[in-house]
């Protein structure tokens, strides 16, 4: 025993806490010497058809696991570059927003008063979702900031006005954050199929300056031009419903949709974005593990942050030359 202890541990996936990527755990309030700060919001509320996102953060933090034990970082053979590297970037995990049962406005102000507090010490938020409605509230926490542009990948315009007196549920969050004067444009990339939302709300979208482009469109227009209507060098949000992707490698979410993008499409994308522009908050929403018994719709969402917040620090160093 004393001898493993000498050594170190092994740290297998499956042993120790489970935070996101094995992070180490970190008080809300004590996150200025991270790069980032993971932040669960299990709240799922707002959600229309199947509930079940609020078990998304911590099907998502399981998962993660699975690429983040034994080394000093992540190297891509590809690009040839080590990604997180521990004496360079930091991750925290400051565990969830507290959630009150039947209280929704409660919950979404709890979410933004959470993400105030990680701003406020310069750490970048990752929020883990929850249904896509947290989005308005950790989109409202950057209220001190101007001109962001907001970088949506999703199956759904989420663009409704109101509905029987719902304001806030997972429909309504991009409306909500377009009507914020430190938003000044969306690109919504995905969009596709019925019941995404009805003709006033795709008018009401392009009058408020979002750029929609189906999984169709993006395929036929070329990551080049997609990237050119993106405005280059903006602060950028990206928040992710994981029901972007394609039900056949995300199976795991309330409102499935066919025709979705693949991984490499999405990859590609957030990479080129992160290159571009620097990347100030990130979400992924939608994530319901019980219609997902083999786990690939977690995987695949602790997978593509975990990438891509490897992107955000690399890239961010890159041009400012750290």
């Amino acid at each position: 025993m004393s001898n493993i202890t000498q050594q170190g541990r092994l740290n297998l996936p499956f042993t120790g806490h489970c935070t996101f990527m094995k992070a180490p755990i970190a008080n809300i309030e004590n996150t200025q010497n991270a790069t980032f700060a993971i932040l669960g919001a299990p709240f799922d509320m707002g959600t229309q058809y199947r509930s079940g996102a609020r078990f998304g953060p911590r099907a998502i933090r399981q998962a993660s696991t699975l690429f983040s034990f034994g080394h000093n970082g992540a190297y891509d053979h590809e690009r040839k570059i080590l990604f997180l590297p521990k004496d360079k970037v930091t991750v925290v995990d400051v565990g969830d927003v507290d959630m009150v049962h039947t209280n929704s406005e409660q919950c979404l102000a709890n979410t933004q008063a959470a993400v105030e507090v990680i701003l406020s010490q310069k750490t970048i938020p990752i929020i883990l979702g929850g249904d896509h409605s947290i989005t308005a509230a950790t989109i409202a926490a950057f209220h001190s900031e101007n001109d962001i542009h907001v970088l949506q990948i999703d199956a759904h315009l989420d663009f409704v006005d109101e509905r029987h007196g719902v304001k806030f549920g997972h429909g309504n969050c991009m409306r909500r954050a377009s009507e914020m004067q430190h938003i000044t444009g969306l690109t919504q990339l995905g969009i596709r199929n019925t019941s995404s939302s009805n003709a006033t709300d795709y008018q009401d979208a392009i009058g408020a300056g979002s750029n929609i482009i189906s999984v169709q469109q993006f395929r036929k227009l070329g990551l080049s031009n997609i990237l050119d209507s993106i405005p280059k060098s903006k602060k950028i949000y990206i928040t992710i419903d994981i029901d972007g992707l394609d039900p056949s490698i995300a199976p795991g979410t309330g409102t499935p949709s066919h025709g979705g993008f693949y991984y490499y499409e999405v990859l590609e994308l957030l990479e080129k974005v992160c290159q571009r522009n620097a990347v100030i908050g990130i979400d992924l929403c939608e994530v319901a593990p019980a219609y997902d018994p083999t786990e690939i719709t977690a995987t695949l969402a602790a997978q593509l942050l975990i990438n891509l917040i490897g992107f955000v620090a690399h890239y961010s160093q890159e041009r400012f030359h750290v």
